[in-house]
């Protein structure tokens, strides 16, 4: 493990801890993890370091940006990613948004359970879907983060568990 995994980690631990207690990722931190990213990256491997940090900040930034345009995350969680993609490099900036992706869908399985909200849950998949199909990729009112009534879920846990997957699995 690296110098950069293990300060991803740092990073990805520090929100949790606030997405957990307030609902919240600190731009402070998520900008200020991107920036600390680009000058390790630089400092250590020149222009080509800095590049590959940039690289990874915009893979970051891409991987969730259609849910966050859809209203289904919050701008942190993003920024959290992009920052989190910054330390890690464009392929494994992909590879953490596949395994959050994942983590995140099982983690909102047990809070559904957990909350009695399942069923709810199921159908408001179901009602996305048919949206989409209908109108096309575009937000659904009765089920965005400001619209919902279901649980709310600090997305930041999900991202801290792919984070986890991806350094254990590359």
């Amino acid at each position: 493990m690296t110098l950069a995994h293990i300060l991803a980690l740092a990073v990805a631990l520090v929100a949790c801890v606030t997405d957990v207690h307030s609902r919240r990722i600190p731009n402070v931190l998520t900008f200020g993890a991107a920036l600390a990213a680009l000058g390790v990256g630089a400092a250590i491997g020149g222009f080509t370091g800095a590049t590959s940090t940039l690289a990874g900040w915009v893979v970051g930034l891409a991987v969730f940006f259609v849910p966050f345009a859809l209203r289904g995350l919050g701008a942190g969680d993003v920024k959290l990613m992009a920052a989190l993609g910054a330390w890690l490099g464009p392929a494994d900036a992909l590879w953490l948004g596949v395994y959050t992706a994942l983590a995140g869908g099982v983690v909102a399985l047990f809070v559904a359970i957990a909350r009695g909200y399942l069923r709810p849950a199921l159908s408001n998949v179901w009602l996305l879907l048919t949206h989409w199909r209908a109108r096309g990729l575009r937000a659904l009112p009765d089920i965005t983060l400001e619209g919902s009534g279901g649980p709310r879920l600090a997305y930041a846990v999900p991202i801290f568990c792919g984070l986890v997957m991806t350094l254990w699995l590359r």
